[in-house]
């Protein structure tokens, strides 16, 4: 039987979305959590200032930056998992900076795996995007599915992913990819669609977006960090790539119908042409089939679209400041 107890865990990007409600369940798990933040001159920690003082007591804070070898190899001594979510996920952004994009999805993906490799740890779980596989040739979308790169962010997640899993059929690292959906909840950016709709719902007339016939397969954030949980910790999921998503999709102008219904307030839509993706770049419909995270590990969602959003309207509502809705974000 597994046991976090003691576990000496690593988690990159951990000030962000995903990673900092990844470090409060590891440390509710019993796990010793160091994190690895991305140095600025601001001491900006992300998320982490927001943790409990129990926690932040608790926690070993490394700063720095995954595109230097030498200071992740330092941050990884001792470590005996580790949870690699560091990048630059704007896809958008990757548009205007590929080369920083790449230099740190890709070539910092090379540097955590070269130091796990020479550290000895027992397991990696590297992060995946549903971006690999671009707009669904079929659906459900399997492990299976061809990958398109149609923006350069996707581009170097799946360079990411296939340098990752080269460890792993090279060096006997013990890697596995985790591939999660479009994941959502409380602490995401406006730059990701569903606090962007929230966040201008609650406070304008007005609602401006740019596409909205693409679907999406969104997954709640508790839900995202347990398959996190479950992948770190079976042997069975070595050397594998695993999707965590629903299975279900919804196409942004019923999403933005929903939000509109839960919200409570009467919004016109309107269409910005700078926020619309290039045309053989958008990505037109993502659908998990997630049997295999199932089969292998017992992960299924356990939190609804409806609950979900509620919980995130709730937190944009008591949070106004961490938003910006007269401001596009890329």
């Amino acid at each position: 039987m597994f046991s976090w107890s003691g576990k000496k865990t690593l988690i990159t990007g951990a000030g962000g979305f995903i990673g900092s409600h990844l470090g409060e369940r590891l440390f509710q798990l019993g796990a010793n959590v160091r994190v690895f933040v991305r140095y600025t001159s601001r001491s900006d920690d992300g998320f982490i200032k927001y943790f409990s003082e129990d926690l932040r007591n608790n926690i070993d804070i490394v700063y720095g930056d995954i595109r230097e070898l030498e200071t992740v190899v330092k941050a990884m001594e001792g470590v005996d998992i580790i949870f690699n979510l560091a990048a630059l996920v704007g896809i958008p952004y990757s548009y205007i900076h590929p080369q920083e994009v790449i230099e740190t999805n890709t070539i910092g993906t090379m540097n955590i795996v070269m130091a796990a490799r020479d550290a000895g740890i027992e397991k990696l779980v590297q992060t995946s995007t549903s971006e690999v596989y671009g707009t669904a040739r079929y659906v459900p979308i399997n492990e299976e599915h061809p990958k398109q790169p149609q923006s350069p962010y996707s581009a170097s997640k799946i360079a990411a992913d296939a340098i990752a899993l080269s460890f792993y059929n090279s060096f006997d690292l013990p890697v596995a990819v985790i591939r999660p959906f479009n994941t959502y909840g409380p602490r995401q950016s406006d730059r990701a669609v569903i606090p962007s709709i929230i966040s201008q719902v609650l406070t304008k007339d007005k609602l401006i977006l740019g596409n909205t016939t693409p679907t999406r397969d969104f997954t709640y954030v508790t839900d995202t960090v347990e398959g996190f949980i479950k992948i770190a910790e079976s042997s069975e999921t070595t050397g594998k790539e695993i999707n965590i998503g629903t299975g279900k999709e919804i196409s942004i102008e019923d999403l933005i119908k929903k939000i509109i219904f839960l919200v409570g307030r009467d919004v016109t839509v309107e269409r910005d042409k700078k926020r619309i993706r290039p045309a053989q770049s958008e990505v037109e419909r993502l659908c998990a089939d997630n049997a295999k995270a199932l089969n292998i590990v017992g992960w299924s969602p356990k939190v609804s679209l409806t609950e979900g959003l509620n919980k995130t309207i709730d937190f944009i509502k008591n949070n106004p400041d961490f938003y910006n809705p007269e401001k596009y974000r890329v």
